[in-house]
């Protein structure tokens, strides 16, 4: 349910910053333009193409690959170790062109739910409630 719920900001998310004329040349840290796919520096490969080195998107699959490291396991093992590593893999270069707002935006959840997760985590679990005692 909550990626359900999250789709729809993504999308909004997209289409504001592909369209608003307002976030053009807006920057934020190292990053120069929010509607544009981050590239610190070009490397030339393969006789002219060039590759953008996009810090951004490694972070974000980092940090997505974290996320599913913490989170519980799912039924089938083999499935979630697959899902485990395919999944950061397959965004990281899914998300590798996108604007780097949206990147951003999906990188802070990812460390939002890094943070909830781990809190979650290191709390010890109570004791059950003895017979006759409220809980």
């Amino acid at each position: 349910l909550p990626m359900l719920v999250q789709i729809p900001i993504f999308i909004a998310l997209y289409n504001a910053l592909s369209s608003s004329v307002e976030m053009w040349q807006a920057s934020f840290l190292w990053i120069r333009d929010l509607t544009q796919a981050d590239s610190l520096f070009n490397v030339s490969i393969w006789g002219g193409y060039d590759f953008s080195f996009n810090l951004l998107g490694l972070l974000m699959g980092a940090s997505m690959f974290l996320q599913q490291k913490m989170s519980p396991p799912a039924g089938d093992p083999r499935q979630a170790k697959m899902m485990l590593w395919m999944m950061p893999i397959i965004f990281t270069f899914m998300f590798w062109s996108f604007p780097s707002g949206l990147v951003l935006y999906w990188l802070v959840n990812n460390v939002l739910q890094i943070g909830q997760q781990w809190h979650i985590m290191r709390k010890p679990a109570r004791p059950p409630a003895a017979e006759g005692q409220p809980a």
